[in-house]
């Protein structure tokens, strides 16, 4: 049985692929902002032409939702590096910024 998924685990699991592969040298904020935008944008692209009803089904093509899967996963891997990165618990900011947002955008 697997540890369940936690944002420290997968930080950890992260750092380890990297470490294990002398990649820290290259996860620098400026080189992990770059990457996390080149992967959102791939991410974009999967969308660029479809019409609203045909984003809302993407997931029904299981080679379009594989595809989307794993851009969702390369953003992810690389937001969580950049936060481990710079010291930001990703959860508590998302939690501040709902709350400023919350505050900022009154019902």
């Amino acid at each position: 049985m697997t540890d369940p998924l936690d944002v420290a685990g997968l930080q950890r699991r992260l750092a380890d692929f990297a470490a294990a592969r002398n990649w820290q040298r290259y996860h620098t904020p400026k080189n992990l902002a770059a990457a996390l935008s080149v992967e959102a944008s791939e991410l974009v692209e999967i969308f660029q032409w479809l019409t609203p009803e045909e984003s809302a089904r993407v997931m029904a093509d299981p080679d379009t939702a594989h595809r989307v899967t794993d851009e969702v996963a390369d953003v992810l891997a690389y937001l969580l590096q950049l936060c481990e990165v710079l010291g930001i618990d990703p959860l508590a900011a998302l939690d501040a910024k709902i709350d400023r947002n919350e505050r900022r955008f009154p019902i």
